[in-house]
């Protein structure tokens, strides 16, 4: 049910990882996109209409589309519940929306990592072959899962620290609109307040040892020491790198 090797190793060894986003449940479009290269496809299950039992069938279609294509989803909240549904359904990890503190980024942990790590219940289920490889996952399941905490409010950026110190958490992903709007300065991507709290993230970014996510891959990548490489949005059949460029490109990068 894996990836040949996970995100998280790759982000680790210092590789860029690029990815982008589906907001439909039609598993032809995942299949299609999982075939175009992705290193990841997300199922947005925050901003879309896809609910539970579609994000899996559209996890079947990207496993169908690239064995070696990572099927993550941007869960509804942060709740521990809600979660570990979807890591049942088989997603290799998350992207967690308004992780504001160290208590909401534990939670996010919790749900994606088996004991002693978390506290992921263990049962039958499509990540696990319904029981016929549950030994398996279990034993690799908290090095191969996928962690990322969306930092997009001011209140983030100010426990930005604390919230990158929880053992787990594998990206940083900067939410540049609702960062924005929490700070009165809605999608004004080259106000200075926007500027210094991005800065302030990509810094405690390389402190930490976390990677670096954004949806707007531009300059600011090189400028804060992070390798920059493009992805499109929901496009099938345009390839990461063949110069795309837009508001739905999603990269993440290791700071040096």
């Amino acid at each position: 049910m894996r990836t040949t090797e996970s995100i998280s190793k790759r982000l680790q060894s210092g590789q860029v990882v690029v990815g982008s986003w589906i907001n439909s449940a039609s598993p032809i479009v995942a299949e299609l996109m999982a075939a175009c290269g992705f290193d990841f496809v997300t199922v947005d299950a925050e901003h879309s209409a896809v609910d539970l039992a579609q994000t899996q069938q559209l996890f079947q279609a990207i496993r169908s589309g690239s064995p070696s294509c990572a099927a993550l989803v941007r869960v509804p909240g942060v709740s521990y519940a809600e979660i570990k549904r979807y890591m049942d359904a088989g997603a290799v990890g998350v992207i967690a929306p308004l992780v504001n503190t160290v208590e909401e980024t534990c939670e996010v942990v919790r749900a994606v990592k088996y004991p002693p790590e978390g506290g992921r219940g263990v049962g039958f289920c499509r990540d696990n072959v319904y029981g016929l490889a549950l030994a398996e996952r279990v034993t690799r399941a908290n090095a191969e899962s996928f962690v990322c905490v969306q930092i997009e409010h001011v209140r983030a950026v100010e426990n930005i620290d604390a919230i990158l110190a929880v053992k787990g958490v594998d990206v940083a992903f900067i939410g540049p609109y609702d960062l924005t709007a929490s700070m009165g300065i809605t999608a004004q991507f080259e106000h200075p307040e926007y500027r210094a709290a991005r800065k302030r993230i990509l810094r405690a970014c390389r402190a930490h040892g976390v990677a670096a996510g954004s949806i707007l891959c531009s300059r600011m990548w090189r400028r804060y020491g992070a390798p920059c490489a493009s992805g499109q949005g929901i496009a099938p059949g345009v390839r990461p790198g063949a110069g795309c460029s837009g508001p739905f490109e999603f990269a993440c990068a290791r700071s040096r």
